[in-house]
């Protein structure tokens, strides 16, 4: 709270209104708000008033050792003399610091990375790299050159912006990583302190990041399967550990070329290594459903959950085809179980509202696709003057197909001999069959998992909490 006055002008005097008004934010906007009409004021009663301001929001009150009466002084201010120079960010980095220390990392820090030759200590330069992390997310170089420099690091740290710079925060992340075992289980032990996390149920998935140079000097750094469309770069595969509750446990690097089903295995050996293997359920997509890391999960009495891949809806047709036993888990989804005939897996068969109409855009959108691009190559065979090669026409025909797979299965197409110039003609027939399995799986999925006990609604809400993949990762030049 504060004063503010209003200057009215009556019978040639000049009198000055003073109002107690406190700041409110409304929305993204701050308002004054009146608290009281004080009237006219002198001096006095100006403290006064300010002496019950700081009563009404709390603010202590100091005894003065000795009273000069300077507490009662006031000074004119010249505010169009007033300027702010070299303002700070100082709330976030303040929070992000007090959570670093909290959290016990900057002891860690200094334990782990003791003070050696060199002129600023590498636990200081993690606190920067974490802060900024947490604070405003970017490039090691940005940091460096810009977001370092708005902030009150440097006095909360003692820390001048000449000694960050790029090269010594990239030196920091290879002295962390050196580390990053011993760091991942403080922060288990500490988020296990802190809060109720449950550790049993770990969600699995893998991504990819992609490199702007060659990184020759990266061995990990191979081509693979490019989730950022960018096959003609190279890539390094990260594997993702998190909880149930979505705290982040662990996570490895691979190499580009590394299939996910390969990670499987190896994570979560090293996962259980770290962290213990009682009660651990694994939730994975179905890019990890191998036949041999089913069976090895199977074997070694580890629990699952786990997509399967679409081609396996088809085992489960007459169960899709009845109506009875669905239920709904949520708005637009519904579940049902079943058994697998193979393994005698717990089979959760899954149809969402949205996904169907997605499934039947995209059918729709191919067909067309298709149907467009077949019209414009049978109206060039119909025109051409000369008789043509019935297998350049049938590459033309596989590429057309290719472009759109989803929708391929759905065109029988026939070169059928004709009077014609070319010698033939398309005749294109659609496959009911493709149409009616299409009704029947559009929207449809399912789950497999070798848990007993638990019932269709955790099974899928389990399996939804898992962490997505983003299509477009980070670059790395």
């Amino acid at each position: 709270m504060y004063l503010r006055h209003t200057i009215r002008k009556k019978d040639g005097k000049v009198h000055r209104y003073w109002t107690l008004v406190r700041s409110v934010r409304v929305g993204r906007r701050v308002i004054q708000q009146p608290v009281a009409q004080l009237g006219e004021l002198d001096e006095r009663g100006r403290i006064e008033a300010r002496a019950l301001a700081r009563r009404l929001i709390g603010a202590p009150v100091e005894a003065p050792l000795f009273d000069e009466g300077s507490q009662h002084l006031t000074a004119p201010v010249r505010l169009k003399g007033v300027r702010v120079e070299r303002s700070r960010r100082f709330g976030d980095v303040y929070l992000a610091l007090a959570l670093w220390r909290g959290l016990g990392l900057e002891e860690l820090c200094r334990r782990l990375l003791p003070m050696g030759q060199e002129r600023v200590a590498w636990a200081k330069m993690a606190a920067v790299l974490v802060t900024a992390r947490l604070c405003e997310p970017s490039s090691e170089l940005h940091i460096a050159e810009d977001w370092y420099r708005r902030t009150a690091l440097c006095d909360l740290l003692q820390l001048g912006d000449e000694a960050v710079n790029k090269d010594r925060l990239y030196r920091a992340l290879d002295r962390l990583l050196a580390h990053k075992t011993a760091l991942e289980a403080h922060l288990s032990e500490r988020c296990g302190e802190l809060f109720a996390v449950d550790n049993d149920v770990l969600l699995y998935d893998v991504t990819s990041t992609y490199f702007e140079g060659q990184a020759e000097a990266n061995p990990q750094a191979q081509r693979g399967y490019s989730r950022d469309h960018r096959p003609d770069c190279a890539q390094v595969c990260i594997a993702l550990v998190v909880t149930f509750d979505g705290f982040p446990l662990g996570y490895e690097v691979f190499a580009g070329n590394t299939h996910d089903s390969q990670t499987l295995q190896g994570i979560v050996a090293t996962m259980e290594a770290r962290h213990g293997v009682l009660g651990r359920v694994w939730i994975a997509d179905r890019g990890m459903a191998s036949t041999e890391n089913l069976a090895w999960l199977r074997e070694t009495g580890r629990r699952y959950i786990i997509g399967a891949p679409k081609s396996e809806l088809k085992k489960f047709r007459s169960e899709l085809a009845s109506r009875e036993d669905w239920r709904a888990v949520r708005e637009g989804v519904e579940v049902k179980l079943a058994r697998h005939p193979e393994t005698d897996e717990t089979v959760i068969l899954c149809r969402s509202a949205d996904r169907r109409s997605k499934e039947q855009a995209m059918h729709e959108k191919f067909s067309r696709r298709i149907e467009q691009a077949l019209e414009r190559l049978s109206a060039r065979v119909a025109r051409s003057k000369k008789p043509l090669d019935p297998a350049a026409v049938n590459r033309q025909i596989g590429r057309i197909l290719q472009q759109s797979q989803r929708a391929a299965a759905r065109f029988a197409i026939v070169l059928e001999p004709d009077a014609c110039p070319a010698g033939f003609r398309l005749r294109v027939g659609h496959d009911a069959s493709f149409d009616d399995w299409a009704a029947l799986s559009e929207g449809a999925y399912l789950l497999r998992s070798n848990i007993n006990g638990w019932s269709d609604q955790q099974l899928w809400k389990a399996n939804s909490l898992r962490p997505r993949r983003r299509s477009a990762s980070r670059r790395i030049g």
